[in-house]
């Protein structure tokens, strides 16, 4: 006859063996160190990755701003802004020379951080698009810099 031993639930097997509580204190130890060395690079990975995608899209809305003043004789107006790409403009002479939406998608894309381009037009160089950085103020460094499409 087999003799079988006779398991009581909510016991553990004598060969099972648990983790106490300072191995599992040292575990959550370690864990947190290396999140501290790795986050603060992936964060500033990140913050490159905004900048990127706003160069990129002051790329594109220069892009279509010029196909603009071809087709029109001029660049937008301070009032009809960046809209004017997707939008036929409201000036009869300007929607009949009008030849597009400038931009491939109809809406005018925001800046890497969520936030829609400044217009302006400039006397020196046409006009300026610009993203006002990652603290949406005027001036700043690092990822608060603004960034335009003159520079």
């Amino acid at each position: 006859m087999m003799h079988r031993s006779l398991q009581v639930p909510g016991r553990a097997r004598p060969s099972a063996r648990a983790f106490s509580l300072l191995e599992m204190l040292i575990v959550i130890g370690i864990i947190g160190l290396i999140a501290a060395l790795v986050l603060p690079r992936i964060a500033a990975g990140f913050g490159k990755g905004q900048v990127k995608t706003t160069q990129a899209q002051l790329e594109l809305l220069t892009t279509a701003t010029e196909g603009f003043k071809l087709d029109i004789g001029r660049y937008p107006t301070e009032q009809e802004g960046l809209l004017v790409l997707v939008e036929k403009p409201a000036d009869p002479i300007a929607a009949a020379k009008w030849k597009a939406p400038y931009l491939q998608k109809k809406t005018i894309p925001m800046d890497g951080w969520g936030r829609p381009f400044v217009y302006k037009l400039d006397p020196t160089f046409g006009f300026e698009i610009k993203s006002l950085g990652a603290d949406g103020k005027e001036g700043g460094e690092g990822e608060n810099a603004d960034l335009s499409n003159r520079e």
